[in-house]
């Protein structure tokens, strides 16, 4: 059994190592092995309350909030120079909590994690407000300050990455910060709490409460000293958690769950757009919300991509995510691993072909399960229509462009999608009609934090990355003087 070197049972709460109030602790599997790592603290009502008044006096006493832009952002670059110092720990951390193979979490997610650092320190340098010209005698001008106490609630699947998304602007804006990672994969989001310290982030400005999300994150939800919740997860609790910040009319930003369409023309590049295709629905296991778990293909192609598809998925490498040459690991715990298998049942019990894959993969007593393409499928199918969020690829046939819009704009989600065509006109043309926050032509996953995401429809609302994300942790006030 791997051994975690530091102590990660304690919540971290005003800059100190802390054990919950009532001593409860909860265990923390890695999914290659279904082995125990470590325990860490489940927090109460009472820790969360610490937290967030520890956040709150950090606000209120101006050590972070009062400081320049610039000084933020110079700390800010010192925490993405720690990550990059560390990547080899931090990315191994990652892998042992999620069961990302060690390679992709070292070359994606610790890199955008500290990119997204880096980013948002340039924002700091440059957060300023405008005047504005009005028939008034007066001068008008807009300052934009921190919101307060954020609650920031992240998932099991990028731990890493998805704090940073949100800690970093909300850190540049002048904010405090509670978090709490997903009860599964915590172990990043404490070693982060002790590398902010380092890197002069003052104390109560970051705090890491780890629980389960009925009782840590229902506390911190509805806690009336928190000023803004950021979410992500699935769309169900984020329903959830924007009908909590509403009676206390708190400001939300929800990225929730993603049934991304890939479409297929029949004038793409296959041998570029099979690579597309398989890398957006192996990626991180499947477990990934922006990930292109349907395809739509032109029917000139159809067959010839299925083909395609079945001799190329199982070359695909599953296995330890401790190995280098690993690409697809396990998934992050069993329950996840039972979803996918009843989802691929369903598609059997439905009459759906199997062209790849559709069964566990027995290795280590471990999560694993092989990526599965399933053809064959009614549209209005559950299969087809709901986030399985494993590595499942449903495969459609279409006609015309017009029913390729169509057929990706059918199910209640809107958060990513990817057209792959050599038809300049066609890719802007479709791009425009797709119901979707970001879409991506010729390729799949290409992600910077200066290029903005989040949902439509289902799949959330409010923007990460970007400008737009550090907008969404400010308030604007306007200063009207008179001239008279």
């Amino acid at each position: 059994m791997t051994t975690f070197e530091i102590d990660p049972g304690r919540l971290f709460i005003g800059g100190q190592w802390l054990e919950a109030v009532d001593g409860a602790r909860t265990e923390v599997v890695d999914p290659s092995r279904g082995a125990v790592v470590t325990t860490v603290a489940e927090a109460g009502a009472a820790d969360v309350d610490a937290a967030v008044w520890a956040a709150r006096a950090a606000f209120d006493a101006g050590t972070w909030s009062g400081l320049s832009g610039r000084e933020r952002g110079r700390v800010l670059l010192r925490v993405a120079e720690l990550i990059r110092a560390e990547a080899d720990e931090i990315a191994r951390l990652e892998s042992l909590d999620v069961g990302k193979p060690i390679t992709l979490a070292r070359a994606v997610d610790v890199t955008n994690a500290a990119n997204d650092y880096e980013y948002f320190a340039s924002l700091a340098f440059s957060l300023d407000g405008a005047t504005r010209d009005t028939p008034m005698n007066a001068l008008a001008y807009t300052k934009r300050g921190p919101l307060g106490v954020v609650a920031a609630i992240t998932p099991f699947n990028f731990p890493l990455i998805l704090a940073g998304s949100k800690i970093a602007p909300a850190l540049a804006a002048g904010n405090t910060v509670v978090h709490k990672p997903a009860d599964e994969t915590p172990l990043s989001a404490l070693y982060m709490a002790g590398l902010f310290q380092r890197a002069g982030v003052p104390d109560g400005v970051v705090n890491v409460v780890t629980g389960a999300g009925p009782v840590t994150g229902e506390a911190l939800l509805r806690h009336p000293g928190v000023d803004k919740i950021a979410f992500t997860g699935s769309t169900a609790i984020g329903r959830h958690a924007a009908s909590v910040a509403g009676e206390h009319l708190k400001p939300v930003t929800m990225e929730l769950g993603g049934n991304a369409a890939h479409l297929v023309f029949e004038d793409a590049d296959l041998e570029k757009a099979v690579g597309a295709v398989i890398k957006g629905f192996v990626f991180n296991t499947g477990q990934f919300c922006m990930g292109g778990p349907r395809l739509l293909v032109a029917r000139p192609v159809y067959r010839t991509l299925l083909n395609i598809l079945a001799e190329a998925v199982p070359g695909v490498p599953v296995g330890d995510p401790r190995k280098a040459e690993t690409v697809v690991g396990p998934m992050a715990g069993e329950k996840h691993l039972r979803k996918v298998e009843e989802y691929v049942e369903l598609a059997r019990k439905e009459g759906a072909r199997i062209v790849c894959g559709g069964e566990r993969l027995d290795l280590d007593g471990g999560y694993y399960y092989k990526p599965t393409v399933i053809a064959d499928l009614a549209n209005d199918s559950r299969v087809v229509q709901e986030e399985i969020f494993g590595p499942v690829l449903t495969v459609q046939p279409f006609d015309d462009e017009d029913e390729a819009v169509a057929l990706a704009n059918s199910t209640p989600y809107g958060l990513a999608s990817g057209i792959q065509t050599g038809n300049l006109a066609r890719a802007h043309r479709v791009a425009d009609r797709l119901q979707a926050g970001i879409v991506w032509v010729n390729d799949w996953a290409m992600l910077d934090p200066a290029v903005p995401f989040g949902g439509v429809k289902d799949s959330g609302f409010g923007r990460e990355y970007g400008p737009e994300a550090l907008n969404a942790y400010t308030k604007v006030k306007s200063v009207v003087v008179s001239l008279d």
